[in-house]
């Protein structure tokens, strides 16, 4: 059952906007109702208790005594730190960042939140090659932005150094480091994941880890349990991974995938390479793996030169009409 977060702000478009933006978001778990009056917000306190109230600035404290609010959170129209006795988020930024500051905020109280929430097993794709240099971000990114347009699509990048920040020209907040040390505390839930989502194109996706010591500190089977997590909130029909050379094994990640799209090359080191994986699945007991293995021949891309336009342009590459035929072909 999703919680009710209020908004009041004296500009009543402010809270009537940013109200309309949440609820059109699937995976928060809050239904947000816009007040244009502090009687209004009475009124409803009155029937029902709010679990999340974001005030703006210029609203007297001791008017909120009476409201049935779990927690209150304040809507500043100032950029600098305010101290005081209610945690601050600026207004005046992207909606995207409002509310993940919001949710960041937000003190979750252990008995709200059940073990594994209901929902459809999302299906698992992973992304992996032992062979550089192959395509293989360019075309999970893809992938994922193709897919997000039917279902609900999450993509989460495990590699240890992946320049999503540059390509998507974003300086995160949060990313996968948070997951894994809530998951790691015990206190992995559906609202963590929401404060770290960034979107692309429709694309929710999981920033990659800040240090590559994150990732090769963790163990596969580590990773794993983080995204059966993920998988178990039943927010999205798809989760795509995007795997990179994890220290600890990925095969513990592969195991979770229904495919595992492998990007490959033609020339006798790649092959090679090639060849040496299939042979280590075979050694260590993991030759089912093999069965799920895609292999895939990536077109060369020749008309994309600057990372500020790299995203938006590979959907009509090369690379974009490939991946289109390969969902249309199943």
């Amino acid at each position: 059952m999703k919680r009710i977060m209020g908004v009041y702000d004296v500009d009543p478009f402010y809270a009537s906007r940013f109200a309309e933006f949440v609820n059109q978001k699937e995976q928060i778990p809050f239904t947000v109702m816009a007040f244009s009056s502090m009687e209004k917000l009475f009124s409803f306190s009155e029937q029902e208790s709010l679990d999340l109230l974001l005030i703006g600035d210029g609203i007297n404290l001791e008017l909120l005594n009476e409201i049935k609010a779990a927690q209150i959170i304040r809507l500043s129209e100032n950029r600098e730190v305010i101290s005081g006795e209610l945690p601050t988020v600026y207004k005046y930024q992207s909606a995207d960042a409002v509310l993940r500051e919001i949710i960041s905020c937000y003190q979750i109280q252990p008995e709200q939140i059940p073990l594994f929430m209901t929902g459809l097993k999302s299906t698992i794709l992973g992304v992996y090659s032992p062979i550089s240099r192959c395509g293989k971000t360019s075309f999970a990114f893809t992938l994922g932005q193709l897919l997000a347009r039917e279902s609900r699509t999450l993509y989460i990048n495990l590699e240890e150094h992946s320049g999503l920040s540059k390509l998507t020209g974003t300086t995160y907040t949060g990313t996968l480091s948070d997951l894994l040390y809530y998951y790691r505390q015990g206190e992995y839930n559906h609202i963590r994941l929401g404060a770290v989502l960034y979107n692309w194109g429709g694309l929710d996706y999981v920033p990659p880890a800040v240090y590559a010591e994150d990732l090769a500190e963790v163990k596969g089977e580590e990773l794993a349990g983080l995204i059966v997590r993920i998988t178990a909130d039943g927010s999205y029909d798809t989760i795509l991974l995007d795997l990179g050379h994890l220290a600890k094994g990925a095969e513990p990640l592969l195991e979770l995938c229904d495919i595992i799209y492998t990007p490959i090359k033609d020339d006798c080191v790649s092959s090679a390479k090639l060849e040496a994986w299939k042979d280590y699945l075979e050694q260590s007991g993991r030759e089912h793996l093999w069965e799920r293995v895609h292999l895939l021949n990536l077109p060369t891309l020749h008309t994309i030169h600057h990372a500020e336009a790299y995203l938006e342009q590979i959907l009509w590459s090369e690379l974009g009409d490939y991946v289109r035929d390969l969902l249309k072909s199943g």
